[in-house]
């Protein structure tokens, strides 16, 4: 045999022992884990930043350059928001829950942060804001706080989470292509991955 093909055969596949595809979405008992969490160790900001993550279905890059403003009138909490997403161009509008308001409500007076400011602004002054960087690192950590593996969950798990389970509950396509700010419908289906999903539904009902 060629020495060639011999080394091919014996190299292993780049995605071995990898995780790779589509972040899963999050449990919702482990959704509430990680805010039991963070509720119990008062880790205001945090608790923030995770339930307007889940709430907003944002992007890491739009959710981190947030503004008061953008969620706030006067000392109101919004109870909907409408953005410009950065990578789109394209408005996309999101609820935000009771709980997330309360949250959101007492970080901005616990960091005294005003309308035109960042809502979750950068503790480095390199930065005006948290870095989708050291967003993904806050999120790691809080995947792993809770005994799962962070490798397998992401920032996009968070945007993901809701939205698969408006899917879940409703079927209605068109409503979660809007709630994720999607151009086109073929790309809300790629990213719930709903076809793979269905179909093994169907065959988990299926007896033979």
């Amino acid at each position: 045999m060629n020495q060639s093909i011999r080394t091919a055969s014996k190299r292993e596949p780049w995605n071995k022992g990898k995780l790779v595809g589509q972040k899963a979405p999050q449990r919702l008992k482990n959704i509430w884990a990680i805010r039991v969490r963070l509720q119990l160790g008062e880790r205001i900001r945090e608790l923030a930043m995770f339930n307007l993550a889940v709430d907003s279905k944002l992007r890491s890059c739009d959710l981190v350059t947030l503004r008061v403003q953008d969620i706030m009138h006067g000392n109101r909490m919004a109870a909907r928001a409408i953005i410009m997403q950065q990578k789109t161009q394209r408005p996309v509008q999101f609820e935000i829950t009771e709980q997330t308001r309360e949250a959101v409500a007492s970080w901005v007076q616990h960091a005294r942060v005003t309308a035109d400011d960042f809502l979750f602004p950068n503790r480095v002054r390199s930065s005006p804001h948290v870095s989708t960087r050291q967003y993904a690192r806050i999120v790691r950590r809080w995947i792993g706080e809770i005994g799962l593996d962070a490798s397998a969950y992401g920032t996009r798990t968070l945007r993901r989470t809701k939205a698969f389970l408006i899917y879940r509950r409703t079927k209605n396509l068109r409503a979660v292509q809007r709630l994720l700010g999607h151009a086109k419908l073929e790309s809300t289906v790629r990213y719930l991955g709903i076809e793979v999903d269905d179909a093994l539904q169907m065959a988990e009902q299926t007896e033979v």
